[in-house]
């Protein structure tokens, strides 16, 4: 059938991430640093993530495309939809399935923490790990979730945690001043399928538009099992 959906042009998009946090179907992944769209019936055509696209890659258009499907929308977002085929990925690459190479049984799984302190709220915003990193801002309770949480989120990254709901305090004054001040790479969001984490998302959006800064971003959900929410 012929209807309105979305068309992404990848050589404008800049893997910023926010059209992902903006589609409340979860129609759109970023795949190899660019959003792309998951599968035709997941968009709604409504186009809620244009306004959020800094760099106009978002337009919609009228094409033949298969029907919006809400039951397989709702099916997935509950992380019961059988994953697409351009989602898979091969038998034990998925993260928090794979055991560090160099763990062993009986020992401590290594630590990928960079830095001290992880607090966000105690992070210096001139502090020379920032330089050049790429920055991972957690719920503090994710790690708690998610066995693996060091191997799949925090190798490689600069680790800054915070809790919207517990800490008296605007995140998104002290991310913007990290942004302004480093030359920041990317910047991963890992939340917990709670309302309060979207104080996390919201920060990190309003340091962006403060700081005049957009850094290529994208946000995980984790269940409470830590499972991740597709």
């Amino acid at each position: 059938m012929k209807r309105t959906i979305i068309r992404i042009d990848e050589d404008l998009c800049n893997g910023c991430g926010l059209c992902v946090s903006a589609c409340h179907e979860g129609a759109i992944r970023l795949v190899d640093g660019k959003a792309r769209l998951v599968s035709d019936r997941y968009c709604d055509g409504l186009g809620n993530c244009l306004p959020e696209c800094p760099t106009g890659a978002i337009t919609l258009e009228d094409r033949e495309a298969d029907p919006y499907d809400e039951a397989a929308v709702q099916a997935r977002l509950a992380g019961q939809q059988e994953v697409p085929h351009e989602e898979m990925k091969e038998p034990g690459t998925e993260p928090g399935t794979e055991t560090p190479s160099d763990w062993r049984p009986g020992s401590q799984a290594p630590s990928r923490l960079a830095q001290w302190p992880v607090q966000l709220r105690l992070v210096a915003p001139d502090a020379p790990f920032l330089e050049g990193a790429h920055l991972l801002l957690a719920a503090d309770c994710a790690a708690f979730a998610r066995g693996f949480f060091h191997e799949d989120f925090m190798k490689g990254r600069i680790t800054l945690i915070g809790c919207p709901k517990l800490d008296d305090t605007d995140y998104s004054e002290r991310l913007a001043e990290i942004l302004r001040r480093n030359d920041i790479r990317s910047l991963t969001v890992v939340r917990m399928q709670v309302p309060c984490c979207g104080g996390l998302v919201h920060a990190v959006k309003q340091a962006m538009a403060v700081s005049g800064r957009v850094v290529p971003w994208s946000v995980t959900t984790l269940r409470a099992d830590g499972s991740i929410v597709t």
